[in-house]
């Protein structure tokens, strides 16, 4: 892993200088800016119990969707296509530090991304002074969730760019398995075949993989540990995933 290091700033760079990167920017800020200013015109028309906070990560989706395949796609899509990846695996650099390179860069920026969403909460609480909308449990938890659930997000956007060598292959693919990863567990999980009692212990297991679940339970202050490692095994095989495509198609050209 000497050459991480190298490989992570030069991935930075590579993102700083990427158009997609800027435009990804600004659509997840005007998003979460229009989902914050709905979630506020709500609560003054109609106090809640419920702190604000909660509901703004209950809508962590929707940036998902557009801003992971945005920050990945180009990854390892781009390079194949113009053939400067076979070029820079030829130098003493491993694929493994590549790989983790350009995930470390991605998510870095997504968590980056996210943090800027801090600024929302800060100029509620110096407007609002109301200590309803100012828990801090809420904003800790969803952060963590963002944080913890961002490794794995990440990590399959990496995937998809692993095995394509189109830009626009990799967005969609990526999305496609990010609604699977979200929604496709949700709608499986609910499935009336499920309540069949020896079907139990599978509907069970695809409850506690409910992503939308699991937010809940970061925003009201639960941390499960089956949780974590859901999030860490996962972007862990899809880490590993992404090394042996990227070897593989090496291999095949």
């Amino acid at each position: 892993m000497r050459h991480y290091l190298t490989i992570l700033s030069h991935e930075i760079r590579a993102l700083l200088y990427n158009p997609s990167t800027y435009i990804a920017a600004v659509l997840f800020l005007l998003v979460m800016g229009f989902i914050f200013t709905g979630i506020l015109d709500d609560y003054s028309r109609t106090p809640q119990e419920t702190p604000p906070a909660v509901v703004f990560f209950q809508l962590f989706w929707i940036p998902v969707f557009f801003m992971v395949p945005l920050l990945t796609m180009k990854s390892f899509a781009e390079e194949r296509r113009l053939g400067t990846l076979e070029t820079l695996l030829t130098t003493p650099v491993s694929t493994t530090e590549v790989v983790l390179g350009k995930f470390s860069a991605a998510y870095l920026f997504y968590v980056l991304l996210w943090a800027t969403t801090l600024g929302f909460h800060y100029i509620l609480q110096v407007y609002a002074r109301d200590v309803r909308y100012l828990d801090s449990g809420p904003l800790i938890g969803g952060y963590l969730f963002v944080a913890i659930s961002g490794l794995l997000f990440i990590a399959v956007g990496i995937l998809a760019s692993a095995v394509t060598r189109s830009q626009a292959v990799a967005g969609i693919l990526s999305f496609t398995l990010l609604l699977a990863l979200i929604g496709g567990l949700s709608y499986v999980s609910e499935l009336g075949a499920l309540n069949q009692d020896f079907l139990s212990p599978m509907r069970t297991t695809l409850e506690g993989l409910r992503i939308p679940g699991h937010v809940d339970d970061f925003t009201h202050g639960i941390v499960d540990t089956r949780q974590v490692f859901f999030y860490l095994t996962g972007s862990i095989l899809a880490l590993l995933f992404s090394i042996l495509g990227v070897e593989a198609k090496i291999l095949n050209s």
